[in-house]
């Protein structure tokens, strides 16, 4: 399954794996793991490659549960990708008709509180775990892109 072209804008994409996990609880995990040892190859520090394994993790388990609620009948597809200056994670699921909402700040203190729910933290750890974070719904499905620099940890920008 190729799937439609990468939202970051860089054509020269190759595929490292692609895989498929069903939409059940611990999944999760082993996806995870199968992405972590792909990435290992590249140049990633370890700190990174431990920021992109909880991205992952949590990106596929809200596609499982948000997407495909759960159904073990519809997988949960996974692909990653390498160009000469990023590495690209693709989740897929089956949950085409839903937006994925902007990640927002998550307040503490309401949280603590009961004034807002103890969830609907997924997003904002998502997109602060990675250098870019992009989704589209279309087709049945919902796509999120994770987007992580492979330039050295030195070079980056920020402290990620």
């Amino acid at each position: 399954m190729a799937g439609p072209e990468p939202l970051t804008g860089n054509s020269a994409w190759r595929t490292l794996a692609e895989f498929a996990v069903p939409s059940e609880p611990g999944n999760e995990r082993q996806a995870m793991e199968r992405v972590a040892e792909v990435a290992q190859r590249l140049d990633l520090s370890h700190r990174r490659l431990e920021r992109l394994k909880t991205a992952v993790a949590e990106t596929v388990m809200n596609a499982m549960e948000h997407g495909n609620n759960y159904r073990p009948e519809l997988p949960v597809t996974i692909q990653v990708l390498e160009s000469e200056t990023d590495l690209l994670v693709r989740v897929i699921d089956q949950g085409g008709g839903q937006l994925v909402p902007d990640p927002k700040v998550p307040d503490l203190e309401a949280k603590l509180a009961s004034q807002q729910a103890t969830r609907g933290w997924g997003l904002y750890l998502i997109n602060s775990m990675v250098d870019k974070m992009n989704t589209t719904t279309g087709n049945s499905r919902q796509t999120v892109e994770l987007i992580v620099h492979l330039e050295k940890e030195s070079h980056a920008t920020g402290a990620r």
